[in-house]
């Protein structure tokens, strides 16, 4: 009788060897977290948030019955169960006559919104209702490319309700235009839908961790959805919650960036152009003067318009900040407090 090639021997001991190997006990039930990580698998996210995901319509009067019919549709998130608060996006319940609210249960109910803010596109809804379930809030600074992440709502209308999606975090770096403002947003190619837009994006933990726009989903482009994060939304909602509006720090100058190129031709320093100060702002009261460039901000170096609106807005009513000024070729430095702005959300 042959005997087996001296491979054949060395392949068939690895195999046995590589059998007898107790498997990591992820692979050996998928319904059990990842060792040593607090991870969900999917379906039991969907049963533990998927309650907190509603439904919510927006109705307008009929022109020719004078009757309030659905508009739009989108979909919300209940952040306080005891209290019935929902966040969803302005978008959303922007112009309603009346709001319609689905619940996970089959329930409707009729809902009224707290606060508004156009700029970020955040709203607060509130219902009179029990047995409610809240989403506990995540960490969304906490998030990594690459993890793991579920998004639920109500895309293309109620017929789909709290449909369950699931991708991965592809980037947490991104800054776009969201409502009346450019603001850093999570980006997942998770589907997000017309209808998802107010609903939310867990983290395997169960945790809510942004809050679904497709209003900034990019049309034409498949696999691409954004969501605000949750860190950036709560000040936002807090403050609707406690007052109906966010208050916004103020400064009182307008003006435009001083480019590298134009800092170059004209032997300037980069910075803010001051071209107009707004009489009584806190820019006038510290001393501020058309035709200053304010090159820094407390350890901030200004170059970006963006960077200068952010800066002022990571800023609280009632700061102080300190301004590096560069006038008539000397640098001088002034002390500004800011305060709410005078102008609507």
């Amino acid at each position: 009788m042959k005997r087996p090639p001296q491979w054949i021997k060395r392949f068939v001991l690895f195999m046995t060897f590589f059998t007898l190997l107790p498997l990591p006990a992820a692979w050996a039930d998928i319904g059990s977290p990842y060792p040593g990580i607090n991870y969900w698998p999917v379906p039991q996210i969907a049963k533990s948030a998927g309650p907190a995901v509603v439904s919510i319509a927006n109705l307008e009067s009929d022109f020719w019955s004078d009757q309030l019919v659905e508009s739009s549709s989108g979909s919300g998130v209940i952040i306080d169960a005891q209290n019935g608060y929902i966040v969803t996006n302005n978008h959303v319940v922007e112009g309603a006559k009346a709001l319609q609210v689905g619940l996970a249960d089959g329930r409707t109910t009729q809902g009224r919104i707290i606060g508004r803010d156009p700029r970020t596109d955040l709203a607060v809804v509130k219902i009179d209702s029990e047995g409610l379930t809240s989403a506990p809030l995540g960490d969304s600074d906490a998030v990594e490319v690459g993890e793991l992440v579920v998004a639920i709502g109500n895309p293309l209308g109620k017929e789909f309700a709290r449909t369950v999606t699931h991708g991965i975090i592809s980037a947490t770096d991104r800054t776009l235009d969201v409502g009346e403002t450019r603001l850093k947003v999570l980006q997942t190619d998770a589907a997000i839908n017309p209808g998802n837009s107010g609903g939310g994006l867990f983290n395997m933990r169960g945790e809510l961790i942004g809050i679904n726009s497709a209003k900034i989903a990019s049309s034409g482009v498949e696999g691409m959805g954004f969501a605000i994060p949750i860190n950036v939304a709560k000040p936002i909602v807090q403050q609707l919650i406690e007052q109906g509006h966010v208050a916004r720090p103020w400064l009182g100058v307008s003006g435009l960036i001083v480019t590298e190129a134009a800092a170059n031709y004209y032997d300037l320093p980069r910075g803010f152009y001051i071209k107009q100060v707004v009489a009584n702002s806190p820019a006038a009261k510290c001393g501020l003067q058309r035709g200053d460039i304010i090159t820094k901000v407390d350890d901030n170096d200004i170059t970006t318009m963006q960077q200068f609106t952010n800066v002022i807005n990571n800023h609280a009513v009632g700061d102080t900040m300190n301004l590096t000024v560069y006038r008539n070729g000397e640098t001088v430095s002034y002390q500004a407090t800011l305060e709410q702005s005078p102008y609507t959300n």
